[in-house]
């Protein structure tokens, strides 16, 4: 078998495919680190919502324990209770 030498352009366009090939190894590497950070704090901004449901939920129950059913305003900081 035997050796061939290859012509500078020959090489040059190789040597620009190679490159082009890691940029786009690299950045699809970038992009996938930016979705699990972006998968992460997704996850805590879920669990942060579940929890301040809860709280709502538990909130609106003591209130309708301590005043009745009614409807809140709280431009006006007070409760119009249904009777």
């Amino acid at each position: 078998m035997a050796n061939k030498k290859l012509s500078k352009e020959e090489v040059s366009t190789l040597k620009d495919y190679q490159n082009k090939t890691n940029e786009i190894v690299v950045t699809l590497g970038q992009i996938e680190l930016q979705k699990h950070a972006l998968d992460k704090r997704k996850k805590e901004l879920l669990e942060g919502f579940d929890t301040l449901q809860e709280d709502q939920s538990k909130t609106a129950s003591e209130l309708t324990e301590k005043y009745g059913e009614g409807q809140i305003d709280l431009e006006k900081e007070e409760i119009t209770v249904a009777e």
